[in-house]
């Protein structure tokens, strides 16, 4: 009787494969991070400046100067000023944080990064 050895282990080419898939992946992940990472410094310096009791009182122009103070501190630049649009009516003030970043991928293949998000500030 004689007895076949088999194959352990994997190939060259499979090894290739996964690598290539791991690149990639990689490679997005590395491109995604920065808006993510600006976004987390917004929303905490966004929570930070609600839980304020200056905000109360200060006119949106004031809440303005401040966010933008903020940003400045952080070097953080939002694609536009209209990212943040600031309503005061009926006793709250309504911060809205809404703006898309576009970043480029790979050729011509481009990812959209939307954020969303609103904070309200009891007047009364």
């Amino acid at each position: 009787m004689s007895m076949y050895k088999s194959q352990r282990g994997m190939s060259f080419f499979s090894l290739m494969i996964i690598l290539i898939v791991a690149g990639v992946f990689l490679s997005v992940a590395f491109k995604l991070y920065p808006p993510y990472w600006d976004h987390g410094l917004v929303t905490s310096m966004m929570e930070e400046l609600v839980e304020q009791p200056e905000t109360k009182t200060d006119s949106p122009t004031e809440t303005r100067s401040k966010i933008n103070k903020r940003l400045r501190i952080n070097q953080v630049t939002l694609p536009s000023q209209e990212a943040i649009t600031i309503v005061e009516e009926e006793g709250i003030k309504t911060l809205t944080l809404k703006y898309n970043i576009v970043v480029p991928m790979f050729y011509n293949v481009d990812a959209v990064v939307k954020f969303n998000e609103q904070y309200e500030v009891i007047i009364r």
